[in-house]
């Protein structure tokens, strides 16, 4: 049995169920931020007033409609229908729909969003002499490195002085053609340059609920900018699928479907 709890494997269990009614979805992507954009929702957004989730990594928008679905903030059907011809739901985020603020999946383009909403926050809040008790969060890949658009952002934030302002790596070291730390070595040590460019960091187990919930505890009311490096395993979960970049974009079949519901416990 994998050993991720209850709860993680239930939301696989789900996801799982979802692939056999279509041909390719983005499974791995999914399972690998599956615990963040959980605690996200459950565990950081509920304490602050305005809370805005981006993400950025739009190959694991399926994390973020499974965790919609179980908090009851998408109508019924959504999973039946997702994909389907003249359904509202695709395989990214869109603008528009519940719960969703922007439109990703060409890499890169979150972080800028996110700044963009943090500074206009912080604008507000002087404009009505109001502490900012707003709080901005985008999830990107580490793929999503490779982007100059990325990086301008890294360093435009604190430049800008932006506030409430956190950066969430799904640091998997995998993209669609192999380990990221292999294609660009010198993306790392990625903490030292964060620190470099402004930011506060820190590291947290991506798939540990109980780490993931100490440190987001952590996060004050009012901060500037801040990166959390979350260590990560693409298709975590379900062993075949784990760091294989043939899972990036693919259902499982009839056979692999059986075999993955065994793996978590079902």
């Amino acid at each position: 049995m994998s050993d991720l709890n209850l709860r993680s494997r239930e939301l696989r269990k789900k996801l799982l169920e979802l692939s056999q009614n279509s041909g390719a979805l983005h499974l791995a992507p999914a399972f690998s931020c599956l615990e963040i954009v959980d605690s996200v929702y459950r565990e950081l957004m509920p304490r602050f007033v305005n809370p805005q989730f981006i993400m950025s990594k739009g190959h694991g928008y399926l994390a973020q409609l499974v965790v919609l679905e179980t908090l009851r903030q998408l109508p019924e059907g959504v999973f039946e229908k997702i994909g389907a011809d003249g359904s509202l739901f695709g395989g990214h985020p869109d603008r528009g729909q519940p719960g969703i603020i922007a439109s990703t999946g060409s890499l890169g383009h979150g972080l800028g969003l996110a700044v963009g909403l943090s500074i206009s926050k912080v604008l507000s809040a002087k404009a009505l002499n109001k502490i900012n008790d707003g709080l901005t969060v985008a999830l990107i890949s580490d793929g999503e490195l490779q982007e100059g658009s990325t990086w301008e952002n890294i360093l435009n934030a604190p430049s800008l002085k932006a506030e409430n302002l956190l950066l969430i790596i799904d640091n998997n070291d995998m993209q669609t053609v192999g380990k990221t730390s292999v294609t660009h070595p010198a993306l790392y040590p990625l903490q030292e340059k964060l620190v470099s460019f402004g930011w506060s960091t820190y590291s947290v187990d991506g798939h540990s609920y109980d780490d993931l919930k100490l440190q987001f505890a952590k996060v004050p009311k009012n901060f500037g900018c801040l990166a959390i490096i979350a260590s990560t395993i693409k298709g975590k979960g379900i062993r075949f699928m784990e760091s294989q970049s043939i899972w990036h974009y693919r259902s499982p079949n009839h056979q692999e479907f059986a075999l993955a519901l065994k793996e978590l416990g079902f």
